[in-house]
């Protein structure tokens, strides 16, 4: 690699599933941008911003646990990341770390695609649910959370979202289910104990797994009960490319990007 390569990562834990390097690396070398995009297992996050200054990067991606970490590893956060108080893509502009978050614009391009939500029931309370729920709740769409405890719920009680954990949990009607735990991602866990899962996902449209490129047990149960469901790979690709615009400094569109990356999906 020569000394002018511009270098990007994903940092996380796990990470080594992560088809991120591929994707991103389809797109530059096929638009012919001399930069290279790897992986990098980050067991803590509090060591994200020595670790991205060390490895000499320009952009990294953050996926699970790190991404609150990441917001508070920035110098500046701009866009809807700051509502979310999470960071998924963060770029180094004059020797500072300049935060965003393209999960969420990324996972309602995705979501809209089964049409028309005005509910959503989403399990687990971290960085990605924090994405999706401020981002459903700009649109106006009324967020309920599901989490197995209570403790990660204060930031979404203070947002003034519905917000519950499995013992107190009362049910409803949605059109859409998310699950953004890592339950089903290196294991054949369900998000939240059956019981819980299937009044739930029998009282609602559709289902989508923020997992990608596998079909998970939560995925599994909803089919079992007809419900059309679908895995992250719309989300991670469009969030992606979104990263990658960052990344580039706005000099490609989605409509350059796009093609690239989904070649990605293509070869996983």
């Amino acid at each position: 690699m020569k000394a002018t390569t511009k270098l990007f990562a994903i940092f996380g834990d796990p990470v080594t599933h992560s088809i991120s390097p591929l994707m991103h690396n389809y797109a530059l070398k096929g638009l012919g941008i001399d930069a290279c995009y790897t992986r990098y297992r980050l067991e803590k996050g509090d060591q994200l911003r020595e670790k991205f200054f060390d490895l000499k990067l320009h952009g990294i991606n953050i996926t699970v646990p790190h991404k609150e970490a990441a917001y508070r590893a920035c110098d500046t956060v701009r866009g809807v990341a700051e509502k979310i108080g999470a960071i998924n893509t963060i770029v180094l502009e004059r020797g500072k770390l300049v935060g965003y978050n393209t999960d969420a614009p990324g996972f309602l391009k995705s979501a809209h695609r089964f049409g028309e939500i005005k509910r959503v029931c989403i399990l687990g309370a971290g960085g990605t649910a924090r994405a999706i729920a401020v981002a459903f709740a700009d649109e106006g769409t009324d967020v309920t959370l599901l989490n197995r405890s209570s403790g990660r719920l204060a930031f979404f009680k203070e947002q003034g979202f519905k917000a519950y954990d499995w013992q107190s949990w009362e049910g409803g009607e949605f059109d859409l289910v998310v699950n953004t735990t890592s339950a089903g991602l290196i294991d054949e866990m369900l998000p939240a104990p059956e019981a819980i899962l299937s009044p739930l996902l029998q009282n609602a449209r559709y289902a989508i797994d923020v997992v990608y490129n596998r079909t998970t047990p939560f995925m599994k149960l909803a089919e079992r009960l007809g419900i059309p469901v679908k895995d992250g790979s719309e989300m991670l690709l469009f969030q992606g490319v979104f990263a990658l615009e960052h990344f580039l400094g706005g000099r490609y569109r989605e409509a350059e990007l796009l093609p690239w990356m989904q070649k990605a999906f293509e070869k996983a």
